[in-house]
């Protein structure tokens, strides 16, 4: 197989981009959306930082995805890469499902009224019953390893035809991202997806029905693997247009900000569409470009910090609802109680990390990491 190299600016992305999951969801227990539980006070203004998180957030840990399969299959059969992807993502999940999320579940109930009793009596009386939200049986966060565990497999044989052979549809790409604008054509199938399939079917993350979520979200899987395989001029020309990607992504959500005043219509909605799809991938194309300017060098603080994501993960939103629980009706204001859930989730993160699944080799499977 070809040589290839490692990119630690995407490692740094994947760091950063998780982290930003934890800002994300103590931001979700202050906003008017609905979210596990909500703090006595709802802050509306909060809602415009978070809907420009959310444009890009979920979209480039995708892409990132699709990237980081092109270089496991550099190093591993078809075979070996899906039993690694059922190791790292299959077994950290049914170990999410029934250690990690239970207790989301029972603080939830907790506060809307639906249990009364411990923890322990709740996992011995109804904590594996139906699926939630009727039942308690959820991957909640988490519903980001099997929607890319089954791209994966889905994609593999793909993939590894596309690596072996270098067919023409990456020559093709390679010449257009080439053009003034060239990386830009890969809005044209995210647009289709969100201006034909978006309208119909809700985003539920349950996998089955959510169709516009799984299309958008294997689309930007399936691009990820296609722009490394186009070799260093992707790394040139993201560099090259990652200035005029910033513009573009700024006027691009003054223009969703304004829209997003206007009663829904066709108009608005294939306008909105269009904003939307430009705007996630100029920021996607910005943080890329940035990341590959400045950031593409190892350092111990990654090495560390890359090993470590994936725990934090999915252990964050856990502890963000159990400190939650605890703080909703207490009349603290914003800023303590929002200190309080990030560098709460943080440092219990970091501990449980730590001190705990780092010393006990066992623990480590179930977290997604290898042994050393």
């Amino acid at each position: 197989m070809e040589k290839t190299f490692r990119r630690y600016d995407l490692d740094w992305l994947r760091v950063v981009v998780f982290s930003l999951l934890i800002f994300y969801h103590v931001g979700m227990f202050f906003v008017p959306w609905g979210w596990h539980l909500k703090n006595n006070i709802i802050y509306d203004w909060i809602k415009w930082p978070m809907l420009f998180l959310n444009q890009w957030r979920l979209p480039i840990l995708f892409l990132i995805s699709g990237m980081g399969t092109f270089y496991a299959l550099s190093k591993r059969t078809i075979w070996q890469f899906n039993k690694e992807r059922f190791l790292r993502l299959g077994i950290p999940l049914l170990f999410g499902m029934l250690v990690v999320v239970p207790p989301q579940i029972y603080f939830e109930r907790l506060a809307e009224g639906q249990f009364q009793g411990s923890y322990l009596h709740y996992l011995s009386t109804v904590a594996y019953e139906g699926i939630y939200p009727e039942g308690n049986i959820s991957w909640h966060h988490l519903w980001f390893l099997p929607y890319l565990f089954v791209f994966s497999v889905l994609l593999s044989t793909i993939f590894v035809y596309i690596k072996k052979r270098k067919t023409k549809i990456v020559d093709w790409f390679s010449k257009v991202i080439q053009k003034p604008f060239g990386l830009y054509i890969f809005t044209l199938p995210l647009y289709l997806l969100e201006s034909l399939l978006e309208p119909f079917y809700d985003i539920t993350h349950d996998l089955i029905n959510d169709w516009f979520n799984f299309f958008s979200s294997m689309t930007l899987f399936f691009f990820g693997f296609i722009m490394v395989s186009c070799g260093q001029i992707l790394w040139i020309e993201i560099e090259k247009i990652r200035k005029k990607a910033f513009i573009l992504g700024i006027l691009c959500f003054i223009g969703l900000l304004i829209i997003w005043q206007f009663e829904d219509g066709y108009t608005r909605h294939f306008t909105e569409a269009l904003l939307k799809i430009i705007n996630l991938w100029s920021w996607i194309l910005v943080l890329l470009g940035y990341a590959a300017k400045h950031q593409n060098k190892p350092s111990k603080l990654l090495s560390y910090a890359n090993r470590a994501v994936y725990p934090f993960y999915i252990l964050h939103q856990t502890i963000t609802v159990a400190i939650a629980y605890y703080l909703m009706y207490l009349d603290w204001g914003l800023l303590p109680k929002a200190l309080i859930l990030v560098i709460g989730t943080f440092l219990i993160s970091w501990i449980i990390y730590h001190f705990i699944i780092l010393k006990i080799g066992l623990l480590q499977p179930l977290f997604g990491i290898k042994n050393k």
